[in-house]
């Protein structure tokens, strides 16, 4: 007998397909969930600062 051959039965096709859109469904949520959350919660509230680049020169001589 080959383990590897597919059942005949439909209620087992039926089974391995729902286990084939629940598969889906939950890897397509694994992706897209935090990248959402992270651009919830870091949108709006953050205060932009950012540090000032120019210095000023001494004046005069040595």
């Amino acid at each position: 007998m080959n383990s590897n051959s597919q059942s005949a039965d439909p209620a087992s096709t039926s089974s391995h397909r729902l286990a084939d859109v629940m598969g889906t469904a939950i890897a397509l949520l694994t992706l897209t969930l935090p990248v959402f959350v992270i651009a919830h919660y870091s949108s709006s509230n953050v205060p932009y600062n950012q540090p000032s680049l120019t210095y000023r020169m001494p004046k005069g001589g040595k």
